[in-house]
């Protein structure tokens, strides 16, 4: 575990919702400056930190919305701290719990160097870095297609398929081996979102390598100028 240690003049701990947010402004005493709560826009943000720039550290735990914020901080040249969800849990759990504490408690933990950080992950990689995400998400969804078709084959007791279903092109006529119409039914629904999933996976990884282009020529490059090829570390996700 990693904390943020660093010393600043104001501490912003930021409780952070989809359309809501509720900041706590604390000095290097520990005396409250600033407490609302507010909609979740810059505009609002920046009315709230610009008394206290440009020393103000603001702190945000890692939900799935603390990309604006780290964008704003970065654009005004704001420190920011991220913090990792699961151990802020675990650090400042209580029974009593709103958003005007939870904010609170999180300038606390800024001011007294216990916040543990999370990764903020740069700017301009998180869109593929998310995408990456979303193919690893339909990589499973298809598994668990073909684990269905597989079990179902099972459940009939039927012969093993002669060749492997996970090629689109072995799944052709595929529900005919089962007798019933509403197994057949069930095999053809499975097969047609494994191949609307194999098209839009071949569609994201070419995405994927469009995006991954220049890293690769760079990496090719120093390659070919390094005394060996193990000591070019990845600089792709």
């Amino acid at each position: 575990m990693r904390f943020y240690s660093q010393h600043h003049q104001f501490y912003a701990g930021v409780d952070l919702h989809a359309r809501s947010i509720f900041i706590c402004i604390i000095d290097e005493k520990g005396e409250t400056r600033f407490h609302r709560n507010f909609p979740a826009d810059t505009a609002h943000l920046n009315s709230a930190l610009e008394p206290f720039m440009p020393d103000v550290l603001v702190g945000v735990e890692c939900i799935f919305s603390w990309y604006w914020v780290a964008d704003f901080c970065e654009d005004h040249h704001l420190p920011f701290a991220l913090g990792h969800a699961l151990y802020m849990k675990a650090i400042h759990g209580g029974k009593t719990k709103n958003d005007k504490i939870d904010s609170h408690k999180i300038s606390l933990m800024l001011r007294s160097g216990m916040f543990p950080s999370a990764y903020v992950y740069p700017r301009h990689m998180r869109a593929a870095r998310d995408l990456l995400r979303r193919r690893q998400y339909f990589v499973h969804q298809q598994s668990e297609l073909l684990a269905h078709i597989q079990i179902t084959n099972m459940q009939y007791n039927l012969p093993d398929f002669e060749k492997n279903i996970s090629y689109s092109a072995n799944r052709t006529c595929l529900s005919d081996r089962f007798p019933d119409p509403d197994v057949q039914k069930s095999v053809e629904a499975d097969v047609h979102l494994l191949d609307a999933y194999h098209r839009t996976l071949i569609d994201i990884e070419a995405q994927i390598k469009r995006r991954a282009g220049l890293s690769v020529t760079t990496r090719s490059l120093v390659s070919s100028c390094a005394p060996s090829p193990a000591s070019v570390p990845s600089s792709l996700l």
